[in-house]
């Protein structure tokens, strides 16, 4: 693996990690009950989440940003590069092509970088998760839950909103706005305040799957089940929406 490589892996970890940390953070913020952002509402975690977007892309310059499988599949799909490196003048210096290995090679750093995060905010709010609080508000700082239990419609959903995140990347790719991480941090804000009510919007395999496995794994007071039946919904309806926006924005291209 060459030098160029290395560095997108870390950086994709850095930057999901960063994603993870700030974006849970957010919802303990507002869903633990002795957090001083207690009941801060939808909108606070809709814009935190947005920033935690807009502050990991800068992490993860090095790598293209993806800090999403679904964000990686999405290039993928369109035939777009992973990433383009710039040196300080603004040349050129290399690309990460959209191959099967790298693919899989972003997968596993931002899987990595999601479980990491979430960690971290564990041990943020380790005091917080140790009160009594209902398992359901510990389990839906990690990861995501539907407003109504129904899984074909909670996919179909998923689907729809992570379509709506790639193909605007996919999209502004070409454009020459130069918006870049803001105009991604306001997408994600506009999709979680949009759509987000009937799943939470996960639109992020890793974003849901990295925390899950961490709520499994780490030892929080009354946390109950980390619902594994559902969780297949996270990671399955963002990666159809992702191929779907990719291909879109392929042929719309």
């Amino acid at each position: 693996m060459d030098s160029m490589l290395i560095d997108a892996f870390w950086s994709e970890i850095l930057g999901t990690a960063m994603l993870t940390l700030l974006g849970g953070g957010v919802v303990a913020t507002v869903l633990l009950p002795k957090s001083k952002g207690f009941n801060g509402g939808w909108l606070l975690i809709n814009w935190g989440w947005g920033l935690a977007v807009f502050i990991a892309v800068y992490v993860a310059h090095k790598s293209g940003a993806h800090l999403n499988p679904a964000v990686t599949l999405g290039l993928f799909s369109a035939d777009q590069p992973f990433a383009v490196l710039h040196d300080a003048a603004g040349a050129v210096t290399g690309t990460i092509a959209p191959t099967v290995p790298h693919m899989f090679m972003y997968f596993a750093a931002e899987m990595i970088g999601a479980f990491v995060g979430a960690v971290i905010m564990f041990i943020a709010f380790k005091q917080h998760f140790d009160e009594d609080v209902d398992a359901g508000s510990k389990l839906a700082v990690f990861s995501t839950g539907p407003a109504i239990r129904s899984y074909g419609w909670n996919f179909i959903t998923e689907v729809i909103a992570t379509f709506v995140l790639v193909f605007f990347v996919v999209i502004s790719g070409k454009t020459p706005s130069g918006l870049g991480p803001f105009a991604v941090a306001l997408v994600v804000v506009s999709i979680g305040a949009s759509l987000g009510g009937p799943t939470g919007y996960a639109i992020n395999p890793a974003r849901d799957l990295g925390p899950r496995i961490a709520h499994f794994i780490l030892p929080i007071r009354g946390k109950g089940s980390s619902d594994w039946a559902y969780s297949w919904v996270p990671v399955a309806g963002p990666l159809v929406g992702a191929v779907l926006a990719g291909v879109l924005g392929r042929v719309y291209g």
